[in-house]
């Protein structure tokens, strides 16, 4: 039960459906597109397009997609890989021949070709219910006539002035009177409203080939990239299997690798070892969420990568003895010094959106540009963000995620499913980069473990180990002095975030009462509601 003393907010309850996003505009487009005879896919698509426009800095048509998908609320979960490849003419040599040793970020070496769009007409198609051009209306008529810049938004936008002043086009577009735009001015983007008609009316061939696709492939190669327009005529993602891991009688459904996924599982599977006789925020607990987190990003870095282009050891990262091996190596008296080497990702830019419909259908939908804007580069004539997953590779010859022609890297955007007795129990993701898999066992554990309701879950002060080798802990400012002393006492080296952890929105489903409540993050501008 929620304290009502405590400023937050109160879990949102509703009779017949729900949306739940990290941007009001979102979560309202969400809403009327069910109230106008939508489904949640209709709904979540809708949402996530209006992101693209309202939120640049989180999220983009230039960026990548995953979806999971249950539906009538039942336990058979679709999962849908939406990530990009790089262009077919890309390779180690190249990054080789010109003395680098990391992608650059404001490079089109970084871009990928974007999956979003290709994942959501394609889902779309076989899930939708409204007309495509109708669920991209929304999105359309803010680009068009204009959206209020809110807290969240602004504050992200002001971190990247100097980033977009690099690009003629992107100041143009996101830096109006030479600075971000405030908290309650207007903002628009009339190039991005024209590309995203011409997608509501063409559907993928608006976005992958014509006028659209030759404007970001003449851009990229004007600044030396090798990508072609036959890279992104032949763009497709692909329907995968999800991975699962049974949590205290709970079934956990992921996207499987190229995604982070299953890295979630595995941290899971190594909290299961461990019992909630430590309070929710104790020492203690904190203790042992941060060391499962850092064994299971040390495996993640060893193996995750595009299995179509790699082998993914999946069996094995989600079978019981590998959760056991690494949880008898935590120890309660110390930080760990000793783990495999790895190179972790810094802090990234995502949306996620969770949508329940009045069948129960349930879609968990995350979008994403990686870092805030991108690249940084936008594309001149159809004003279209481009995102820079391609830092995600490895240029170590011989790692599974090294950078290779026409491969997908390993992707950090994830979102999750949970079943129960053969129905949909929650759906739910968590933005933040690295941040999401520790984010997806953390906000599983505490609601199943320790009774939490979601929202006070969500609310909960943060920690990410950071430092590779080292017990490198980012913590917030709300982690209490006397944790961050003992956690110091026991090894960790304890450092204040530069930026509020991650974000989340969950939705669960009371089959009892025939209801739905939802939570939505307090770190950002958006909420959950329903009707």
């Amino acid at each position: 039960m929620r304290n009502f003393e405590k400023p937050t907010r109160s879990t949102a309850v509703s009779a017949k459906a729900m949306a739940a996003t990290s941007h009001p505009y979102a979560t309202l487009t969400a809403l009327k597109i069910l109230q106008a005879g939508g489904n949640a896919m209709d709904a979540a698509i809708a949402a996530c397009a209006v992101q693209c426009v309202v939120e640049p800095g989180s999220t983009g048509i230039g960026g990548d997609c995953f979806v999971l998908y249950a539906p009538k609320g039942g336990d058979k979960v679709l999962a849908y890989n939406g990530s990009g490849r790089t262009p077919k003419a890309l390779t180690l040599e190249w990054f080789e021949e010109r003395g680098l040793s990391e992608v650059p970020r404001q490079s089109p070496a970084s871009v990928t070709i974007p999956g979003a769009i290709d994942a959501w007409t394609r889902l779309h198609t076989d899930h939708g219910r409204l007309p495509f051009a109708e669920v991209l209306a929304p999105a359309i008529a803010y680009a068009e006539e204009g959206y209020a810049i809110t807290p969240r938004v602004h504050r992200d936008w002001l971190r990247e002035e100097k980033l977009l002043s690099a690009d003629k086009d992107a100041a143009n577009i996101f830096l109006p009177k030479g600075r971000a735009p405030r908290i309650g001015e207007m903002h628009r983007q009339p190039l991005l409203a024209a590309t995203l008609r011409l997608i509501a009316n063409e559907g993928r061939d608006g976005f992958y080939k014509g006028r659209v696709a030759a404007d970001m492939v003449e851009y990229l190669r004007s600044l030396g990239g090798l990508h072609t327009l036959e890279d992104f005529a032949s763009a497709q993602g692909e329907y995968v299997t999800p991975v699962t891991t049974d949590f205290r009688g709970y079934t956990v459904h992921e996207c499987p690798p190229n995604g982070q996924g299953i890295i979630a599982l595995l941290i899971l599977n190594i909290l299961s070892h461990f019992d909630s006789k430590y309070e929710a925020t104790s020492p203690d607990r904190l203790h042992i969420e941060i060391e499962a987190t850092r064994l299971a990003y040390a495996a993640r870095d060893a193996w995750i990568a595009d299995p179509s282009k790699a082998e993914v050891p999946v069996d094995e990262l989600l079978s019981t003895e590998f959760a056991a091996k690494l949880a008898s190596m935590i120890d309660l008296n110390r930080a760990l010094t000793e783990l495999p080497d790895f190179e972790m990702p810094l802090h990234k830019d995502t949306v996620y959106i969770s949508v329940v419909d009045d069948e129960r259908n349930a879609v968990s939908f995350i979008n994403s540009i990686f870092d805030c804007f991108g690249t940084g580069l936008v594309a001149p004539q159809c004003g279209v963000v481009l995102h820079n997953r391609g830092q995600s590779f490895s240029l170590k010859r011989g790692h599974p995620n090294v950078i290779a022609p026409s491969k997908r890297p390993l992707h950090t955007i994830i979102p999750g499913m949970v079943t129960r007795n053969g129905q949909t129990e929650m759906s739910f993701g968590v933005m933040g980069g690295y941040y999401q898999a520790m984010g997806h066992a953390h906000l599983i554990s505490k609601v199943v473990d320790y009774g939490m309701d979601m929202q006070e879950a969500i609310d909960l002060p943060r920690l990410i180990p950071v430092g590779g080798k080292a017990p490198r802990v980012e913590a917030e400012h709300t982690v209490p002095a006397e944790t961050v002393a003992e956690l110091t006492r026991r090894g960790f080296e304890i450092v204040p975030a530069e930026d509020p952890i991650g974000g989340a929105q969950v939705i669960r489903i009371d089959r009892e009462n025939g209801t739905l409540s939802g939570a939505s993050e307090s770190r950002k501008d958006g909420m959950a509601l329903g009707y």
